[in-house]
């Protein structure tokens, strides 16, 4: 077993952040469709949250926003001309689209790939499977950046492994590590690798939901297992339950969260509870750890309370005496059933005795919560040394992009501004300034 820690990459919130309900299935997003937003603040937001976690002892780094408007996407259907041509055309005859060209759900990082320690693969390196998110035309041009993102950070090949997307096709509909879990005795030893899937593509009669769409597939977690080069008995494929996704829960992460040996989950979370639990106990036999399930009833907390609230959708964080701090939005202690819950929890003397909260509205009403925000990646000392150290999270970054994020943000962004071609300078010449402040020269294709 070597000496290792997790990393929470962050996605840095773009000067993009709008409302224009794009994620069918996620419940927030809908709710907010074509609200106002206030792309400052969820930025400074966001920020705080990094700053708070980094503060007290926890690795902490971010990943940086993509450009926006995707003038590739409004190309590719037709819209020609100028930059400001492009813009005014799709505004007047798709605005759709050209909302979703401005999106800025890369901010979530739990949605921009799968990671394997190196503690768990075949060939002793870390390795990460960029997402394809094809379920959703606004997420579906994402990996193309987010791999080279992802290869800037971790370009040390004696180290990292970085893949490609699998095939943009619905039968490997992939969403990332949102689908995923670790569970293991210590960070760096060897774990069980759980992914969670929606529907089977080359079963037709296996279950699936009827109102929302699954947007993990098994042929997906297969796909990213083999490429990682995992033991077949450590990782574990579990269905999600199709009824929990047509209320909602459009990830695993809305329902379930695990980490070390605990997997906190709502009861409702999987196809089958009891299998589910088995399986996994059976599997961390195997790493020499014991499962410790913290099962949330539906009698103590409803779906409904849970999509809410995003009580699943939390950080759960281990700290040096032991135990596990719970990071979680505000909303959970706004939601009289989950704050009762809460409160029992921390003080039922389990593995899980502290709340860590945070305001990260402009984040919630867009449908993403703390674990959205996140890209969870176990380094040891030498792959912690090897990646790209101008992304790890310390007071003067913290500083220097408050400083940042006000100098190019607005406060205010409606539907409507997405027609003002300013808009797209005004993230270009951000993005700009940004590569210089994280030390990533040439990150963007503009920049050629």
């Amino acid at each position: 077993m070597s000496t290792a820690r997790e990393f929470n990459f962050d996605g840095l919130v773009g000067p993009s952040h709008n409302y224009a309900g794009l994620s069918f299935g996620n419940v927030a997003s809908h709710n907010n469709i074509n609200s106002v937003s206030n792309p400052k603040e969820a930025a400074l937001q966001g920020l705080a949250k990094m700053r708070a976690l980094a503060s007290r002892g926890f690795a902490q780094a971010l990943l940086p926003p993509q450009d926006r408007p995707n003038f590739r996407l409004l190309r590719s259907i037709g819209f020609s001309g100028s930059d400001a041509d492009v813009i005014a055309r799709a505004y007047k005859d798709a605005p759709v689209v050209l909302a979703s060209a401005y999106s800025a759900s890369p901010m979530w990082t739990a949605n921009a790939a799968t990671v394997s320690p190196s503690a768990d693969t075949a060939d002793g390196r870390t390795h990460f499977t960029v997402a394809n998110l094809n379920n959703k035309l606004h997420r579906s041009y994402e990996h193309a950046q987010t791999a080279r993102a992802l290869r800037a950070l971790f370009r040390d090949e004696k180290h990292f492994a970085v893949h490609d997307a699998l095939p943009p096709t619905p039968a490997f509909g992939d969403e990332g590590a949102a689908n995923h879990t670790r569970l293991c005795a210590a960070h760096g030893s060897p774990g069980v690798e759980m992914f969670v899937y929606g529907r089977v593509e080359f079963e037709p009669e296996a279950r699936a939901p009827k109102r929302f769409p699954a947007r993990q597939t098994l042929e997906a977690c297969q796909a990213v297992a083999r490429l990682h080069g995992l033991d077949a008995q450590r990782a574990a494929f579990i269905q999600q339950d199709p009824d929990t996704i047509d209320q909602g829960v459009f990830h695993n992460d809305v329902i379930a969260v695990g980490n070390g040996n605990v997997l906190f989950y709502h009861e409702q979370a999987f196809v089958n509870e009891a299998s589910t639990i088995a399986t996994l106990r059976q599997a961390m036999d195997g790493v020499r750890a014991e499962l410790r399930p913290v099962r949330v009833a539906a009698k103590d907390v409803t779906v409904e309370d849970a999509v809410g609230s995003y009580l699943f959708n939390s950080q759960l964080l281990s700290r040096p005496d032991g135990k596990m701090s719970l990071v979680v939005p505000q909303e959970c202690q706004e939601n009289q059933a989950v704050a009762r819950y809460l409160q029992g929890l921390v003080a039922s003397g389990g593995p899980i005795d502290e709340l860590i909260s945070f305001d990260l509205r402009q984040s919630m009403r867009n449908g993403g919560g703390p674990a959205c925000l996140r890209l969870r990646v176990v380094l040891t000392d030498a792959e912690a040394a090897a990646m790209h150290q101008g992304v790890i999270m310390t007071d003067a970054l913290y500083t220097g992009l408050v400083d940042w994020v006000g100098r190019h943000y607005r406060d205010r962004l409606a539907p409507s501004d997405l027609a003002d071609p300013a808009l797209a300078v005004e993230v270009q010449t951000a993005l700009d300034d940004l590569t210089t402040i994280l030390g990533l020269p040439g990150l963007y294709d503009f920049q050629k």
